[in-house]
């Protein structure tokens, strides 16, 4: 063999070895971007079921918290009605003892009660009716 029959050789042997290369990098770039197609559909299709997934969830966690809170909130509103009622009943014997004494104080000075000035009112008109009656006849 000649010189110029190896070296067609060798460059047909490397032109078969870079299409056999070509050939192997496209087919791997093709499934490469299959893989990648792939995935996204996969993705896609999970991210349904996962955001379905995490509603359900959510809405069972707001039920048993729900229910805690509801609980939580009536107990509170027991304890606020207590609380309310014994303070009614204080302000009550608060007011009742503080009418008392004013009224003890009131008639150590000397100051007749309302009852006790309606009274005298009343003997007032009574005896100015009698007095006009006696004018007159």
């Amino acid at each position: 063999m000649s010189d110029k029959e190896n070296i067609n050789d060798i460059q047909t042997d490397d032109v078969s070895e870079e299409s056999q290369l070509s050939n192997k990098i496209k087919d791997s770039a093709r499934q490469i971007w299959l893989a990648g197609l792939g995935a996204y559909n996969k993705a896609e299709e999970d991210a349904g079921k996962i955001f379905e997934k995490l509603v359900k969830e959510g809405e069972e966690i707001e039920n048993l918290t729900r229910g805690a809170v509801e609980k939580q909130i009536k107990v509170v509103e027991d304890k606020v009605e207590g609380v309310k009622e014994k303070a009614n009943g204080t302000i009550g014997k608060l007011e009742s003892v503080f009418d008392q004494r004013v009224s003890k104080t009131l008639k150590k000075m000397g100051i007749p009660t309302r009852a006790e000035i309606k009274g005298l009112e009343e003997q007032i008109a009574e005896l100015k009716a009698q007095l006009d009656e006696s004018r007159k006849g």
